[in-house]
């Protein structure tokens, strides 16, 4: 009776890698679960750290969700170590793209940012509803590329995924972020989930 997962896996062929006689796609569904709280506000802010020991590439499939998740899941162990809820990885360029979960958006001064395409995030299904609801709610958004500093001197960071919609970060190291934004328009930007 509550909110499930559910992840659809399409691969090719067999699912070896140079499978060249059998060319069509064969697929996986898995469900788990969600906890209760999945959707509720995080009244706490996560605890998030950068992860620095890989960095995503910018290329045509950095985008995608695909299986070749390492950077991931290498961020995720780290987090753990560190007693973080996410770690934040950066791109190529040493510039800020995502979490092991989620896209990432920051408020400075009255306006949205989140990293652009180019910089390597996930196409994330609630980044794109998010960007589209902040602006029809007459909020200014920026795609643009983030560095570390701009994310230091932010107002309030969020996260978004399709699990978990909205989460505030209250802390990123030593730094501590506001909500006063973002709870205000909270009720606003969930109400057609």
């Amino acid at each position: 009776t509550g909110m499930v997962r559910i992840r659809l896996t399409v691969f090719k062929g067999e699912g070896g890698l140079y499978d060249t006689k059998n060319h069509k796609p064969n697929y996986t569904i898995q469900t788990w679960m969600l906890p209760e709280s999945a959707d509720v506000w995080n009244s706490n802010g996560l605890v998030a750290g950068i992860y620095t020991d890989v960095k995503k590439s910018c290329d045509i499939v950095s985008n995608l969700k695909h299986n070749n998740f390492l950077p991931y899941a290498l961020a995720a162990l780290h987090a753990q170590e560190k007693k973080w809820n996410d770690a934040i990885l950066l791109n190529a360029f040493g510039r800020i793209c995502d979490t092991t979960i989620a896209n990432i958006f920051l408020f400075k001064q009255n306006t949205f940012y989140t990293p652009s395409l180019e910089e390597g995030c996930i196409a994330g299904i609630m980044r794109k509803y998010i960007i589209n609801q902040l602006g029809l709610n007459g909020y200014l958004v920026q795609e643009k590329a983030i560095t570390i500093e701009d994310m230091i001197d932010a107002e309030e960071v969020f996260l978004t995924n399709s699990i978990f919609n909205i989460r505030w970060v209250g802390q990123l190291g030593d730094i501590k972020f506001s909500n006063k934004t973002l709870f205000s328009i909270y009720p606003q930007l969930i109400q057609t989930i």
